[in-house]
């Protein structure tokens, strides 16, 4: 049995080439992923065919030529990493014909999180989405994971045997439910909280490692958030307050990065922290241009908002790290909004971040008076709960308010608007 506890994880990584990806730049992916994961690559087989074969993912003849691999290596690699997620039948067959553990791009994205995870939010919700995944796959991953003794695949619930008691893993996921709902109704008090006292807010978006955690220390300064030069180096959601040239100061929240291929269920059990951008006033999109595949994540990211219903959402698009060699020209693109471009590490191009993000904060918001008659007290807490108060005080024909509003309320408030002389 093959305790990785004990030995180094040495992997071959294997893919297909359907023609439709750059499939050297995905296997580089793959690999920077395995490297999160502190396993070592050893190898990379890839074999071109229009589809993955149903029943091993590979044909027979690479099949044999991943076992040669396996046979004659100079150290006997004890991983194999699948690019693509893989059924539950190409599991057990995999499992069968190879006396190592099988590892697909989905399971090791959930291992990553699963390390990475520090908030007791995050780490629930990446075991919900284990126990989910797991749960579908269970009659393919049991033997894989009976001789699993520690590594990928292995952090967090599979530890436990859970692939052994579905009722087991149906009754956990429905307390993690539970647990993430609390949570989230916790959050939707605290978001709240934030909207009555008229705080703006910008969240920091993109494909992960673009540079957002380097772009939010930089601009709101302060106790710095860990940044690495590696594939989700942060997960669990950061906020910062940050003072615009004007002098408003706003909150810049940093979220987790999205990557190609992002496993299904890790989609939905991030889903409710990912609904926090539908309640930023701006999005900062930040796309790695030094990247070759640039495009292809800018596509990514773009697909996953549409997916969240977040496309017509305001828009402030970073071009990060343009300290290193760049393709010229910079693609455009009709979604992209206003387009900045900086480098996090230099700190050139913050002013016109900050400025872009104060145009956003000016836009949209006017300055008011409003007296509200004391017989419409719903108008008052509709005031409170949705308008920034400058000043309030009670005068004799009823409740005289200074606001900051936007343009919904504006037009809601505007037959009790006072011009002053």
């Amino acid at each position: 049995m093959h305790d990785l506890k004990k030995e180094q994880a040495l992997a071959i990584l294997v893919g297909i080439d359907t023609g439709q990806e750059d499939i050297e730049l995905s296997m580089a992916e793959l690999a920077e992923l395995a490297r999160t994961a502190d396993t070592c690559v050893c190898g990379v087989l890839t074999q071109k065919r229009s589809n993955p074969h149903p029943a091993t993912y590979l044909g027979k003849g690479k099949l044999d030529e991943l076992a040669e691999m396996l046979e004659f290596a100079e150290i006997t690699p004890n991983i194999l990493i699948f690019n693509d997620e893989l059924s539950p039948a190409q599991f057990r067959n995999l499992s069968d014909r190879f006396d190592c553990n099988i590892i697909d791009r989905s399971i090791l994205i959930l291992d990553i999180f699963a390390a990475g995870a520090h908030s007791a939010e995050g780490k629930l919700q990446v075991e919900l989405a284990q126990l989910n995944y797991r749960l579908s796959r269970l009659s393919g991953l049991g033997k894989m994971l009976s001789r699993l003794g520690g590594g990928i695949g292995t952090r967090g619930p599979g530890e436990t045997k859970l692939e052994t008691d579905r009722r087991h893993i149906r009754r956990r996921v429905d307390n993690l439910r539970a647990e993430l709902k609390e949570i989230r109704q916790n959050r939707d008090t605290m978001r709240k909280r934030r909207e009555r006292s008229g705080a703006f807010v910008a969240a920091l978006v993109g494909y992960t490692n673009a540079g957002k955690s380097s772009i939010l220390n930089l601009v709101a300064g302060g106790d710095e958030v860990y940044v690495a030069d590696k594939l989700f180096a942060t997960l669990d959601t950061t906020m910062r307050r940050c003072r615009l040239p004007g002098g408003a100061e706003i909150l810049l929240s940093d979220t987790v990065g999205f990557i190609e291929k992002l496993p299904h269920h890790l989609i939905q059990a991030f889903k409710a922290t990912l609904e926090e951008l539908s309640h930023a006033d701006v999005l900062i999109f930040v796309i790695d241009a030094s990247h070759p595949q640039r495009e292809q994540h800018r596509d990514v990211v773009l697909k996953t908002l549409a997916d969240l219903n977040l496309s017509e959402k305001k828009t402030i698009t970073v071009y990060n790290k343009m300290d290193l060699d760049i393709d010229l020209p910079l693609p455009a693109h009709p979604q992209l909004g206003t387009v900045i471009e900086m480098s996090a590490r230099t700190g050139e191009g913050k002013d016109y971040l900050l400025s872009a993000i104060e145009e956003a904060y000016n836009s949209g918001r006017t300055q008011m008076s409003v007296l509200i008659p004391y017989s419409e007290s719903r108008i008052a807490a509709y005031i409170h709960e949705n308008c920034e108060i400058l000043s309030h005080s009670h005068e004799e024909q009823g409740d005289f308010f200074e606001l900051i509003v936007d343009d919904e309320a504006k037009n809601r408030l505007a037959k009790f608007r006072v011009v002053m002389v």
